[in-house]
C-alpha cells in the first residue's frame, strides 16, 4: 500500500520513511503544505500521515481543502500540540486519527494498518480473506492448512492490495499506483512476474487473469 507523509522535520521524516518502508509500505514525502496538498490530490494514496505545523500551508488547511474537494483518503494527523481543542479542530476538519509527538513508530504503523483495514470494511487486528491470514508485522501469509509463507516486500504489498479488494478487477495501472512509490520505475510488466510468484507460493486459483482488464483475487478460490 502507498502512503504520503507530509512532514517538514527531516530528522523525523527520513527515519520514518525507512521504518514505514520496512513495514511494507511504498512511501512518498512532502516537506510543506502546498506540495503535500498537491500530491494528496493528484496521487491515489491509501493513507496520509499529516503534520499540522507545516510551512507555506498548515496541515489543518490542507486537510480542509482535501475534504472540501471530496478527497476521502484516510488521514492520521501528527502534532506536537497538546491542547484538546486543537485535536477537536483536527477531527472537525476531517482527520480519521490523531497521534501526538513524540510517538513510537510501532504505534503509528499499527494505526496506519488499522485505518487502511477500516477504510476497506475489514476491521480487526489482522487481514483475513479467502482462507488466508496476512501477518502485517512479519510480512508473512498463513494458509488454511496451517502453512506460513514468507513474502518479499513487493509480494507483501501486492498480496495485501489483492486481499483488500477481493472480487474486484485490478488493472496493472492501479496495481502499480498502489505498490510503488513516486520515485520507483512503474513498469507494469513487472507486475506479471510478482503475480506469478504469488501463484507459485499460494496456488494458482487465488489470482485470476482477466485478459485486457487485469487481475482478480478470488473471494472463494
Amino acid at each position: 500500500m502507498r502512503l504520503l507523509v507530509v512532514e517538514d522535520d527531516q530528522e523525523l521524516s527520513g527515519p520514518l520513511k525507512q521504518q514505514l518502508t520496512r513495514a511494507g509500505f511504498a512511501v512518498d514525502l512532502a516537506e510543506n503544505g502546498v506540495d503535500g496538498e498537491f500530491m494528496g490530490r493528484e496521487e491515489p494514496y491509501d493513507a496520509v500521515i499529516l503534520d499540522l505545523g507545516l510551512p507555506q500551508r498548515s496541515g489543518l488547511d490542507v486537510l480542509k481543502n482535501w475534504r472540501a474537494a471530496g478527497n476521502k483518503v484516510p488521514v492520521i494527523v501528527l502534532t506536537a500540540r497538546d491542547a484538546w481543542y486543537e485535536r477537536v479542530d483536527g477531527f472537525k476538519a476531517g482527520a480519521d486519527d490523531y497521534l501526538g509527538k513524540p510517538f513510537h513508530n510501532e504505534e503509528l504503523i499499527a494505526r496506519v494498518n488499522a485505518l487502511i483495514r477500516r477504510a476497506h470494511q475489514k476491521p480487526g487486528g489482522e487481514l483475513v480473506q479467502s482462507g488466508l491470514v496476512l501477518d502485517e508485522a512479519r510480512q508473512t501469509v498463513s494458509t488454511g492448512e496451517g502453512n506460513t509463507i514468507e513474502l518479499t516486500g513487493t509480494e507483501f504489498r501486492l498480496l495485501r492490495l489483492f486481499m483488500l479488494h477481493p472480487g474486484q478487477i485490478l488493472s496493472k495501472t492501479k496495481i502499480t499506483e498502489h505498490v510503488y512509490d513516486f520515485d520507483s520505475e512503474k513498469d507494469s510488466n513487472v507486475i506479471e512476474v510478482y503475480v506469478k510468484r504469488l501463484r507459485q507460493k499460494l496456488g494458482k486459483d487465488f489470482i485470476q487473469t482477466r485478459r485486457g482488464q487485469g487481475y482478480v483475487f478470488e473471494e472463494t478460490p
